[in-house]
C-alpha cells in the first residue's frame, strides 16, 4: 500500500471527492481520508437541486450565481442519468409579504416606502430575465408565465393565486454524485479511506506526516504527502485547530437545513418555488416517485459533532409554510421522513443564517512551513468549479499542473446523451425483459449505463440473487459494496438510494445482516 503522496485530502464529501478525482486526473498521487460513508454528512443533506440560486440575487452574489448557472448544463452533460432538468413554479401574487432582510428589499422600502412589504411583480420578472441570461443556457428552456386558474399546477395550490411564473433547474441526486466522484478518482489513481480518520497530522519535511486510523478496527497506518487539503466541511474549524495545531482563523458559520418528505401532494412532475412571509423561500419537489420533498430551514448549529436532527420546531415551520400555498393543508402527522445537514458557509458576517453568503473561499495557509489547503463554504452546483480552483491554489505550492480537464467528462455511468434517458430504459427492458419498467428506471436513474454491468447476464429475477423488497436485490448490494464503498445498510438506503423510505425494520436488519456475512 503506497505510503508517500501528494495530497492527503482530509473529507470525503463533494468538495474533497471533487479535487480527488481533478487533482487524480492531472496526475497527482492522492490519498483521501473521510472518517464516516462517502457523502455521508453535509453532502447526502441537500436539497438535491443544480441550481443558480435564484434568491441570491438579492443578496448581489452575481458571481456566484452566474458561475452556478454555467455549471448546471456541464454538469448535467456529464451525469445525465443522476441529474436531469426540472421545471419550477414560482406562484405570484400581488400581496406578497417580505421583510427587510435582503439589500434589494431594504433600498425598496427606502426609495418605493408605499410598496414597503410586498415584492413587486417586476421585481420577480427583473431577477427571472437575469437568471435566464446570465449563464449561457443552451439546454434547459426558459421563463414562462401560467395561468394558475387553468393549468395543473394550479390544482393542488390555494385558488388565491392565479398566476405563475416557471423557470429551469436541474435535479441531482447528491449522495451518488459525491461515490461517483471518488470512484472516477480512484479509477484514475487516486487511494480512496472510507471510515478513515486522520488522527495526527504534523509537519515533516516541509510537507505532512499523518496518521490514519480506521475507526472501525483502530488499526492505524502512517502517510506522508507533500501537501493537505482541509475539505472536512463541518469540521473544517475542528480539523485545523485540533489536528493539524494552527492558529489561523476558520472563518466558518454552521448552518442547519432541514427538510421533510410526505407523500405524494400534486400529480405533476414540476417543483415549486413557495416565499414566505419572512422574507424566506421552502422548495416542494417531486421526490422518489411516491413522494414530496419539501424544504429547506436555515438555523446556526453550534457544534459539528451534535448530529443534525429536523426538530419539531422546523418541522412545523415547514408545514405552516407551505400550508399558505396548498389548497388541501397537510399536518405534522403526514410528514414519513426528515432529514437535515450542516453547511459549513463562510462566514462574511451577514445577519441572519438566510443571508450567508453560499459562495467558497479557498485559502492556501502553512503550519511550521507545511502546506495546507482549506477549503470554506461552497454549494453543491459549484463543486467542479471549486475543485478547479483549488488545483489553481496547489499549483501555486508544488508547481504548474496540467490543463483543466473535468468539464463535459462523464462520471461512471453517464457515458449517453442528456436526452437518452428513455431509450436507455427501454434498452434495458428489450434485454432484460423479466424486469419490471420502474426496477429497469430505478437502475438506470441510479447507474446509467453500468445499469448492465450489475445485471449481468441475468436471464430471471431469481438470477439476481436474494430479494430484499423494493427492488434492490443481492447482485445489486454486491455492486455497492465492491464498487461504491457500501458497508451497512444505512448507506445502501439511505445515501446510494432512498429505499429506505419503501422498507421496513425487517427488511433493513436482513440488508445489514446479508452485508455483514458478505465483507
Amino acid at each position: 500500500m503506497q505510503s508517500d503522496f501528494d495530497l492527503l485530502i482530509i473529507g470525503g464529501g463533494i468538495n474533497g471527492c471533487g479535487i480527488a478525482r481533478d487533482a487524480a486526473g492531472r496526475g497527482l498521487s492522492v490519498c483521501l481520508a473521510e472518517m464516516g460513508d462517502i457523502g455521508g454528512a453535509t453532502s447526502s443533506a441537500s436539497t438535491k437541486l443544480f441550481h443558480g440560486g435564484l434568491r441570491y440575487l438579492e443578496y448581489f452574489e452575481v458571481r456566484l450565481v452566474r458561475e452556478a448557472l454555467k455549471e448546471r448544463e456541464t454538469l448535467l452533460r456529464a451525469m445525465p442519468h443522476i441529474s436531469w432538468p426540472m421545471r419550477f413554479v414560482l406562484p405570484y401574487h400581488h400581496s406578497m409579504r417580505f421583510d427587510s432582510s435582503t439589500p434589494t428589499s431594504r433600498l425598496l422600502n427606502t426609495v418605493m416606502p408605499w410598496m414597503k412589504g410586498r415584492r413587486p411583480g417586476w421585481l420577480v420578472r427583473l431577477g427571472l430575465f437575469l437568471y435566464d441570461n446570465l449563464g449561457g443556457r443552451k439546454i434547459l428552456p426558459g421563463t414562462t408565465r401560467v395561468d394558475l386558474t387553468s393549468a395543473p399546477e394550479g390544482q393542488p395550490l390555494n385558488p388565491m393565486f392565479e398566476t405563475a411564473f416557471e423557470y429551469s433547474d436541474c435535479w441531482v441526486e447528491d449522495a451518488r454524485l459525491v461515490v461517483l466522484n471518488a470512484r472516477d478518482a480512484e479509477a484514475r489513481g487516486a487511494e480512496i479511506n472510507p471510515r478513515t480518520k486522520v488522527t495526527l497530522a504534523e509537519p515533516y519535511d516541509g510537507g505532512w506526516r499523518a496518521t490514519l486510523t480506521d475507526t472501525k478496527s483502530g488499526e492505524a497506518r502512517q502517510v506522508t504527502a507533500r501537501m493537505l487539503v482541509n475539505a472536512a466541511g463541518p469540521w473544517v474549524a475542528e480539523t485545523l485547530g485540533q489536528t493539524l495545531g494552527s492558529n489561523a482563523p476558520a472563518n466558518i458559520r454552521l448552518v442547519r437545513g432541514s427538510h421533510i418528505v410526505t407523500k405524494r401532494l400534486f400529480d405533476h412532475d414540476k417543483c415549486y418555488f413557495f416565499q414566505g412571509q419572512d422574507g424566506r423561500i421552502i422548495f416542494a419537489i417531486p421526490y422518489e416517485t411516491d413522494f414530496t420533498l419539501i424544504g429547506t430551514t436555515d438555523a446556526d448549529h453550534e457544534d459539528p459533532d451534535t448530529p443534525p436532527r429536523c426538530s419539531d420546531e422546523e418541522r412545523d415551520y415547514l408545514v405552516t409554510f407551505i400550508n399558505g400555498y396548498l389548497k388541501d393543508p397537510i399536518a405534522a402527522n403526514d410528514v414519513v421522513w426528515t432529514y437535515s445537514g450542516v453547511r459549513p458557509l463562510y462566514n462574511d458576517g451577514g445577519g441572519s443564517a438566510a443571508a450567508a453568503t453560499r459562495d467558497y473561499v479557498l485559502r492556501n495557509d502553512t503550519v511550521r512551513d507545511a502546506p495546507v489547503l482549506n477549503i470554506f463554504g461552497g454549494k453543491i452546483t459549484t463543486y467542479r468549479r471549486l475543485a478547479e480552483s483549488a488545483l489553481e491554489k496547489i499549483g501555486a505550492v508544488l508547481g504548474p499542473q496540467p490543463d483543466k480537464w473535468t468539464a463535459g467528462v462523464p462520471l461512471p455511468g453517464g457515458d449517453f446523451p442528456v436526452d437518452g434517458f428513455d431509450g436507455l430504459v427501454g434498452d434495458v427492458l428489450r434485454d432484460f425483459p423479466f424486469l419490471s419498467p420502474r426496477h429497469a428506471k430505478r437502475l438506470v436513474r441510479a447507474y446509467g449505463t453500468e445499469a448492465r454491468d450489475i445485471l449481468g447476464d441475468a436471464k430471471s429475477l431469481g438470477d439476481l440473487g436474494q430479494d430484499f423488497g423494493a427492488t434492490l436485490t443481492e447482485a445489486e448490494l454486491r455492486w455497492l459494496m465492491d464498487k461504491e464503498y457500501a458497508q451497512r445498510a444505512e448507506d445502501v438506503v439511505w445515501r446510494r438510494s432512498k429505499l429506505g423510505l419503501l422498507l421496513d425494520a425487517d427488511q433493513l436488519a436482513a440488508i445489514d445482516t446479508w452485508m455483514r456475512i458478505a465483507r
